[in-house]
């Protein structure tokens, strides 16, 4: 895996439906945190990382992604008219000029292993990475997979991004048994997914970001289907534990569980007290509501 990450995969064909009924008619992806769709917000991060082609596994009702990194000609010559150049300069750089957008339709829901197996046509054998828009990973400096895509190659490991959990969600989260270690990344001995918590080997979570070496395609096309029918990721994670070394690597960031309306609330918040211009309106606003009625 001494190859530079140039390809990131976005599974981004699930339902949403904890934001129905929203998300009937927006993809869950696009919804906004203030003025940029949840899913920019994770381009924006494969771009800091190198990647030069975006591989949305999308469904065949889901066509507004594509539509927003689309050329919207008739938008962008009213505000040329209009001589909105900022708004202008917005529009035309959801994505830089060289980097390109791949669709690849999933005929099925089948799992996030099975969503990542249908990028292999476009990946082929390289390594690459997988963010999950739903989780949203803000950072100062180096975005989360950038750092992971920079740790990779020294190891020519596998590397998954993970953090610490309450202990009564570990049946929410896939997760890892690590080696101990008083830096950011431990080698993994074992993953599991969704334990209950009084059988999970520790609280360390995976969460969205991953970087793969090609190898995983053919693993996740031996690993057997579990519950529902679903290919688990996890599972052909395991199964590269075999065959080589695996990292948990704990990401310099904070996370926003996007998946769920509390955490797009916190996100949202996040990012008005860090705008200088909605700060004290967010900060207003936060202490009316907590005001009893």
């Amino acid at each position: 895996m001494n190859a530079p990450l140039r390809k990131v995969v976005f599974p981004v064909a699930g339902l949403g439906t904890r934001f129905l009924p929203a998300s009937k008619v927006v993809a869950k992806e696009m919804l906004p945190v203030l003025d940029k769709p949840l899913i920019q917000y994770a381009v924006d991060e494969a771009v800091d990382a190198g990647a030069d082609t975006l591989v949305f596994i999308t469904s065949r009702y889901k066509h507004s992604i594509a539509d927003y990194f689309d050329t919207a000609y008739e938008l962008e010559q009213k505000l040329e008219r209009s001589g909105k150049k900022e708004l202008l300069a917005a529009v035309r750089n959801v994505v830089p000029k060289h980097v390109r957008c791949v669709y690849v339709t999933q005929s099925e829901a089948l799992g996030l292993g099975h969503a990542v197996l249908c990028a292999k046509p476009v990946v082929g054998d390289e390594p690459f990475g997988v963010i999950l828009p739903d989780d949203l990973i803000w950072n100062r400096n180096v975005g989360a997979l950038r750092q992971m895509a920079q740790f990779a190659p020294s190891r020519d490991a596998g590397v998954i991004a993970v953090e610490e959990v309450p202990h009564d969600e570990t049946h929410k989260y896939g997760i890892v048994d690590a080696e101990k270690t008083d830096g950011r990344a431990a080698r993994v001995r074992h993953v599991v997914e969704k334990p209950k918590p009084e059988v999970a080997p520790s609280n360390l979570a995976i969460v969205g970001r991953y970087v793969l070496p090609g190898k995983i395609f053919e693993l996740l096309e031996k690993t057997t289907p579990g519950a529902g029918g679903e290919i688990q990721l996890t599972d052909a994670i395991a199964a590269l534990l075999r065959d080589g070394d695996v990292y948990a690597y704990r990401f310099d960031g904070t996370r926003f569980d996007c998946g769920g309306k509390a955490g797009l609330v916190r996100a949202t918040l996040h990012f008005a007290m860090r705008d200088p211009a909605l700060a004290d309106i967010a900060r207003a606003a936060v202490a009316e509501a907590a005001q009893p009625n």
